[in-house]
């Protein structure tokens, strides 16, 4: 359904680096710079995608917004949390673990990277 993901930084080194360890923990290689300065991850099929607002502002998250990352196990998904905390992220909402839905069980983890995006790795057993 998507192409893409994108998001805004002010500071690229530190949302690189956070970015270079969580989306390593779900196996993406480090991010390469394009001739526009943005940072750009493939993997699996996806893009996920760090710039610079073009318009000159600052950049801001949404509210209410989240962005989804698809993870192979619930151990994927306490690698990755752990990986943002320890690269500049902060832990929100409740600590990683499972938790039951309409759908189903689910294993999750929030953070929010250094430029304040709402993040949620997410496992859903078969």
């Amino acid at each position: 359904m998507f192409s893409h993901v994108m998001l805004g930084t002010d500071d690229m080194t530190a949302s690189r680096a956070f970015y270079d360890a969580t989306l390593g923990a779900l196996g993406a290689r480090p991010g390469r710079e394009d001739p526009k300065g943005r940072v750009v991850y493939l993997h699996d099929g996806a893009m996920f995608m760090l710039t610079r607002p073009i318009n000159g502002e600052p950049a801001c998250h949404a509210n209410g917004g989240t962005v989804g990352f698809r993870c192979a196990s619930a151990e994927q998904v306490a690698a990755w949390h752990a990986a943002g905390v320890a690269h500049g992220g902060t832990a929100i909402e409740d600590p990683p673990g499972e938790r039951q839905g309409p759908f189903g069980a689910v294993h999750l983890a929030y953070l929010r990277d250094p430029a304040g995006n709402k993040l949620c790795a997410a496992f859903r057993p078969a």
